[in-house]
Formats: structure tokens, C-alpha cells, sequence
């Protein structure tokens, strides 16, 4: 206990180095990356003395848990009222549901055109790093797992896209604001949207009445964005507690037997990221300027690990960093959590079925069967939300389409977080993405606040 004691007691020293330097006013960009340095360091220090299975380690890891969890569930409480209010919000000061519309299908078409263009990706890094299923020995851990994914497919294959649709709307908003269901997001932002249109027609024709709901959703969404503002200001802390948790519990003899798939995964999302950024200079952005600004939230889906807890870093981001307008924040956000994910959805289930392929006596760079696969990974991509899950369940849905053997997937159980924390991250860069090529195209871009922020660092850096 003693041991366990110190432990604590050096990574409280290190918060506080986190505190001091929030004292100094160094900008939250700064801290996170600081937070992020000292986790891994503090991680591996911690797998170094005490070995990543030891007793000592879990024990100390599940108190550093309660600032990262404890983090990662107040970024989680915020979402259901934040897209709730800036929904709302949003479509009172647009006043026209013909633009909500479009906003709502261009970010949809755009997830899903990138979800696509991610599965040729994984086809490519598969073949380019020749991985095949056959190469994988099979554990006791992995049997299991796989077993257990062959026992899920039940709740898969029965599953149709007109009930993944279905299951979109909602049906007891006090139910979904809980986040009842898988898809409670989404069925969130439809009620947010429909109470939003009828706050306009309110308006039209009982102006009184519109003019004082339009005031009360004015303080109510700034009381949540000042709720958000100061749960932001945590990310520093809770991205030191989730490294640390992430780096110590990590096991490097594991990680190394599958050194290629997880080196296949990294170039495929590297190159994922950089198509993201190819896309921002083609909307007249500065790729890097852009990059900068989305970095922070980037590197907290990274340690997270979860799309749903960055949605309000997501929103916050893309509309005080990048200029994009509410609406188009909140859905792309909100989508990009749930649907059209790009590392989890589109590049993974691709990289699983080339691998499974030669297995099956297939030929993984058959113009037919990779036009297949992507027309299902990218169909498949739609509905993960109705299933949950994520990559697993994208995995599950697309190997079984192609009556591919389901347990296979469970042979990568050892890395999967550390490639999930790539995915989870190529997830949220494609959602703001997404908000963003959309604000740009409709004209809701404030471009005036992305160059301000950029002239405002040029101006500091000459100081």
C-alpha cells in the first residue's frame, strides 16, 4: 500500500505541475500536450517498475482511473443539453428550415463519401502490407473472443437497414436525452430540430411568445456553454489520467507480435488524415492553420477513446477555432459520432476482410470484391449507430455480408485498444471535417474568427 501511496503522490505532483501552468496562463493547447507527455511518461515508468499485469499497477491505475474517468463522464453528462440548446438556438437565429436541410445532407453525404473513400484506403495499406489472417496465431484470449463475436452476430444479421433508420427517431425524448439507446444522439438532435422549427413558427405567429422562447434559449445556452467552458478546462488533467492509464496497462510483447497490422492501421489512418486535409485546401483553408486548431480535441479522442465524450470539444472547437457556423457544428459532431466513421467504420472492417479473403479462397485485389466491400462498408456505415459497438459491431455487420467467418476478428483482441485510440481520432477528424467543408459550402463560415486566431499567433510569435 505504501508503494501505491507514492505512486499517487507522484501524479498528484504532476497535476500540479498542470495547475502551475494554468496559473501561468499558458494556453490550453499547451497543457494538453503537456498532459499528454507527462501521461506517457508517467505510464511507462509505472510498466517499467511494476510490469504491465502487476498488481501495483492495476491498483494505482484504478485510482489515476477516477480523474480520467471521472473526466471523461462529465464531458458525457454536457452533450445531451449542449446539442440540445445549440440545435435550437441555431435554427431560431437561421429562421428558415430549407437551409437546416441542406446543412443536415451535406454533412451526412460527406461522412459517408469519406467512409468509402477510408475503405479503399484499408484495401490498400492491407495489400500494400500483405496482412493475412493466416499469419495470426490464435490464443486462448483470442478464441474467446471470437467465439464470443460468433454468439453476437445474432443481434446483427437480423438487423436491416429500414430498422436502423427507424430506430433514428425518437420516441421518448426524456428516454433519449438519457442516452437510452444506441442511437439516442441522433434521435436527440431530430426532437432538438423539430423544437427548433417550431420555436420559428412560434415566432410567425405568436410573435410575443416566440420573442420570449428565443430569449430563453439565449440564457440557456449560455448558461451550458459556460458549463462546457469550465469542464474544457479540465481536458489537461483528464488526458494525464488517461495516458498514464493507457501506456501502463499496455502490453509491448502483445503489441510487437502484431507490429505489422498495427503499423498497417497507422499509415492507412495517417493517409486518412491527410485526405481530411487535402479536402480543407480545397475549400480555400490553410491545411496546417486548420490542423493546429483541431489538434487538442484530436489528441483527447485519442487518449478517450470514445467519439460520444469529444462531442463537446468537437462543437466548441469547430465554432470558437474555426469559425463554422452552430448548426453545422452540432451535426456534424453528432453524426460523426454515430455514423459515417471513417477509422472505425470504413477502415477497419476493409483492413479485416482483405486480411480474412485469401483465407477463404478469395482474391483481396479483385476489382469486384473491393467494389463489394465498399458499397457494404460504406452502406453498413450508416446504421453502426443502431447496433453499438463500434468498430466491432462495423466489423461484425460487413464480415458477415460477405460471408466472411465473424470469429476471425477476434485474433486482434491484444492491440485493439491501441489501435482503437488511432480510429477514435481519425473518427472525430472526419466529423469536423465534415462541419466544416459544410459551413464553408453553405457560407455559414465566420472566416473572419479562423484568420483572426491565425494573425493573433503570428502577431505573439513576432512579440
Amino acid at each position: 500500500m505504501t508503494v501505491i501511496l507514492l505512486n499517487l503522490i507522484a501524479f498528484a505532483l504532476l497535476l500540479a505541475v498542470l495547475v502551475k501552468l494554468h496559473k501561468q496562463q499558458k494556453s490550453l493547447s499547451t497543457r494538453v500536450f503537456t498532459g499528454l507527455g507527462l501521461g506517457v511518461a508517467f505510464g511507462a515508468a509505472l510498466q517499467a517498475l511494476y510490469g504491465a499485469d502487476g498488481a501495483i499497477t492495476r491498483e494505482t491505475i484504478n485510482y489515476i482511473n477516477i480523474v480520467g474517468s471521472g473526466y471523461v463522464s462529465l464531458l458525457k453528462m454536457i452533450i445531451m443539453p449542449l446539442i440540445t440548446v445549440s440545435i435550437i438556438g441555431a435554427i431560431l437565429k437561421v429562421k428558415d428550415s430549407g437551409s437546416l436541410g441542406k446543412i443536415s445532407s451535406l454533412n451526412i453525404g460527406i461522412l459517408l463519401a469519406t467512409t468509402a473513400a477510408s475503405a479503399l484506403i484499408g484495401v490498400l495499406v492491407s495489400n500494400l502490407f500483405g496482412l493475412s489472417a493466416q499469419d495470426i496465431v490464435q490464443g486462448a484470449r483470442e478464441m474467446a473472443r471470437g467465439a464470443a463475436l460468433e454468439q453476437r452476430l445474432g443481434s446483427v444479421e437480423d438487423l436491416s437497414l429500414a430498422d436502423m433508420i427507424i430506430s433514428f427517431f425518437p420516441q421518448n425524448p426524456f428516454a433519449d436525452l438519457a442516452g437510452s439507446r444506441p442511437t439516442s444522439t441522433i434521435a436527440v438532435v431530430i426532437f432538438s430540430a423539430l423544437v427548433g422549427i417550431a420555436g420559428v413558427t412560434l415566432s410567425r405567429t405568436q410573435p410575443e411568445l416566440g420573442e420570449r422562447f428565443e430569449r430563453f434559449m439565449d440564457v440557456a445556452q449560455e448558461l451550458v456553454r459556460t458549463l462546457v467552458r469550465m469542464i474544457i478546462g479540465l481536458t489537461p488533467y483528464g488526458i494525464l489520467a488517461l495516458m498514464s492509464k493507457v501506456v501502463a496497462g499496455s502490453n509491448v510483447s502483445e503489441i510487437l507480435e502484431l507490429a505489422n497490422f498495427v503499423a498497417a492501421s497507422y499509415v492507412g489512418l495517417g493517409a486518412i488524415l491527410v485526405m481530411h486535409l487535402v479536402l480543407i485546401g480545397l475549400v480555400g483553408m490553410s491545411p496546417i492553420q486548420y490542423l493546429k486548431k483541431v489538434l487538442p480535441v484530436l489528441t483527447f479522442a485519442f487518449t478517450s477513446r470514445s467519439s460520444a465524450a469529444t462531442i463537446p470539444l468537437n462543437i466548441d472547437s469547430q465554432m470558437k477555432n474555426l469559425g463554422n457556423d452552430p448548426a453545422s457544428a452540432n451535426f456534424s459532431a453528432s453524426f460523426g459520432a454515430t455514423m459515417g466513421q471513417n477509422g472505425c467504420a470504413g477502415l477497419y472492417p476493409a483492413m479485416l476482410a482483405v486480411m480474412i479473403a485469401p483465407t477463404i479462397g478469395i482474391n483481396p485485389l479483385d476489382p469486384g470484391f473491393i467494389a463489394t466491400l465498399v458499397a457494404i462498408v460504406t452502406v453498413s456505415s450508416f446504421g453502426i449507430a443502431g447496433v453499438g459497438g463500434g468498430a466491432t459491431f462495423a466489423a461484425l455487420i460487413v464480415l458477415s455480408a460477405l460471408d466472411m467467418p465473424v470469429a476471425l476478428a477476434g485474433l486482434l483482441i491484444s492491440i485493439e485498444p491501441l489501435i482503437d485510440m488511432g480510429r477514435t481520432a481519425v473518427n472525430v477528424s472526419g466529423s469536423m471535417t465534415a462541419g466544416t467543408l459544410t459551413s464553408r459550402l453553405t457560407g455559414g463560415q465566420d472566416k473572419s474568427i479562423f484568420d483572426h486566431h491565425e494573425v493573433v499567433k503570428q502577431e505573439t510569435a513576432k512579440a
